[in-house]
């Protein structure tokens, strides 16, 4: 199930989130606006669902979050921005990522 995430997520739908990868929860990240999506099984409706939300392309990264080690992870086909000097499916600011984690960390407790 898919979350578009502005204030804390409550228990039960970040359980909900985690069920399409079975603890594994994608999420695409709006670093200006401080939001992300969580679940799917892609990071495309996470990015679309933000984009019809007002936010813009630039400032949205795609990653994920394993409930049961806690990491996080800053891998996604979205991510690939060769206008934007990232040229990886990893997102290759660590300012970006720093950005992620805080988010990610604040919005999905």
């Amino acid at each position: 199930m898919l979350f578009l995430v502005e204030e804390p997520i409550s228990e039960d739908n970040l359980k909900k989130a985690a069920e399409d990868f079975d603890g594994y929860i994608k999420v695409v990240v709006d670093i200006e606006k401080e939001t992300l999506t969580a679940g799917g099984k892609r990071h495309f409706d996470g990015e679309q669902m933000l984009l019809h939300n007002g936010s813009k392309q630039a400032n949205l990264w795609g990653g994920g979050l394993d409930l049961e080690t806690g990491g996080a992870d800053y891998d996604s086909m979205i991510n690939l921005r060769p206008n934007q000097a990232n040229t990886s499916r990893e997102v290759l600011d660590t300012k970006i990522r720093s950005k992620m984690t805080e988010i990610i960390r604040r919005l999905l407790k």
